[in-house]
């Protein structure tokens, strides 16, 4: 198995225009700041649909305006729900506030585990929950975030990825955070998860996509993980369909 050093210090065979123009069509434009507005919102779908980015992310109320904006092209309308960031809120809120997010025009829902009660060791229960907002989810992709960041050890992140896959469908992701924590995407963790994505891609045949978020602001910062992708799960992978960063300002850097 590959060292992170090792994968990192090795070319990937693309140009740098072919790279920069992959990363381009992997990245959730994303804003989910308190201060969001409408007119926010529909400036972000325009740029979106000038760089044709993979998907729009924002709060559940901006997913009607999110969806009318980008009918007509292949952007998905993305949503944090599920009582995020913090995840403490009982799992009949949670599956609520996702099912209204559906119904307000999600087309992919961006929820969050409870850190607490994994960090508890009760580990049965955040299967159940994240099983429960699958169901809530009907035809919508589900990206699970692990908030990586507060899990403490590779271990838990290894756990918590296996935790998550176990209860999402084919085609459903695993998010490394939720860019809300002083520790977001790194390296370490997204190789734990990754590796967690092969072993169950080897074992039954599904394929399970991966989602960097947070912190990830210039292009040379997703090139790491388009290598650690590239170099644990192969080229099939490196698509919007099984690929996607979480950012706000990686457009305007890439640009």
């Amino acid at each position: 198995m590959q060292t992170i050093d090792q994968i990192l210090a090795t070319p990937l065979p693309y140009s740098q225009s072919e790279l920069h123009k992959k990363i381009m069509s992997f990245i959730d434009l994303t804003t989910l700041e308190g201060t969001d507005t409408k007119a926010k919102v529909i400036a972000l779908c325009a740029k979106a649909k000038q760089h044709h980015v993979a998907a729009i992310c924002v709060y559940p109320t901006f997913a009607k305006i999110v969806r009318e904006q980008l009918s007509g092209t292949n952007i998905q309308t993305a949503c944090v729900s599920g009582a995020f960031p913090a995840g403490q809120s009982p799992i009949h809120i949670k599956t609520a506030e996702v099912a209204y997010t559906v119904e307000q025009g999600a087309q992919e829902i961006d929820m969050v585990i409870s850190r607490g009660t994994f960090l508890e060791g009760d580990h049965a229960t955040v299967g159940a929950e994240i099983k429960a907002i699958r169901e809530a989810c009907g035809s919508a992709h589900l990206k699970v975030i692990l908030e990586t960041g507060e899990l403490q050890t590779p271990e838990n992140i290894r756990l918590a990825s296996e935790i998550a896959i176990a209860n999402i469908n084919a085609g459903d992701f695993i998010k490394t955070s939720t860019g809300k924590v002083a520790v977001n995407a790194t390296p370490e963790a997204a190789f734990e998860m990754l590796h967690a994505i092969k072993r169950e891609h080897e074992k039954t045949s599904r394929k399970i996509g991966f989602k960097p978020a947070g912190g990830v602001v210039t292009p040379a910062d997703a090139e790491v993980y388009v290598k650690l992708v590239y170099a644990i799960l192969g080229e099939e992978w490196l698509t919007p369909e099984w690929f996607r960063i979480g950012a706000s300002r990686l457009v305007d850097a890439l640009q």
